[in-house]
């Protein structure tokens, strides 16, 4: 994965505690998360949205040929 090995991955958690203290640090990764949450619920309204778009398109197609 990137070349970074366990060490790495261990001294980056550190510095990232020192630098943002522990009682900061659950409150950056609760903001991560509403970020990823938010992320994904917009593609699957998009999703949903060409869903609908295809469905209403096949639609008509089949309500001109009839």
């Amino acid at each position: 994965m990137f070349g970074i090995g366990t060490q790495e991955i261990i001294f980056i958690v550190l510095i990232v505690l020192l630098f943002f203290g522990g009682k900061k640090i659950p409150e950056l990764m609760k903001g991560l998360g509403k970020g990823v949450r938010s992320f994904k619920d917009g593609m699957n309204g998009l999703d949903s949205e060409e869903e609908k778009k295809e469905k209403q398109q096949t639609e008509e197609k089949n309500e001109g040929k009839a």
